[in-house]
């Protein structure tokens, strides 16, 4: 069941139920320091997987942990989105003149 958006007695119990937990990061998969907090760039942050403006529930079902730079830098983007455009990346190693 979806919670009414501002409900932060289900937010709350959401997150306190993802903490306990304590997975990595679903984002980067790199553990999370859950002693870290905010605005540390690698404390917890519970980010939705797809997001609330995308059509995304807010429900226990659609969030997930993430580190607070790794939920920033996804935004309202889909995981897989964000994958894409941080794609191969390709490097020069020499040039010629």
């Amino acid at each position: 069941m979806a919670t009414p958006r501002g409900n932060t007695t289900v937010r709350d119990r959401h997150r306190a139920i993802i903490r306990r937990g304590r997975p990595p990061c679903h984002l980067c998969d790199k553990p999370i320091d859950y002693a870290l907090r905010y605005p540390h760039p690698h404390s917890f942050e519970v980010d939705h997987i797809v997001p609330l403006d995308r059509g995304g529930a807010d429900d226990l079902d659609n969030k997930a942990a993430a580190h607070l730079e790794c939920n920033r830098r996804k935004s309202n983007k889909l995981a897989e989105e964000l994958a894409a455009a941080n794609g191969p990346r390709t490097f020069i190693t020499a040039r010629t003149w």
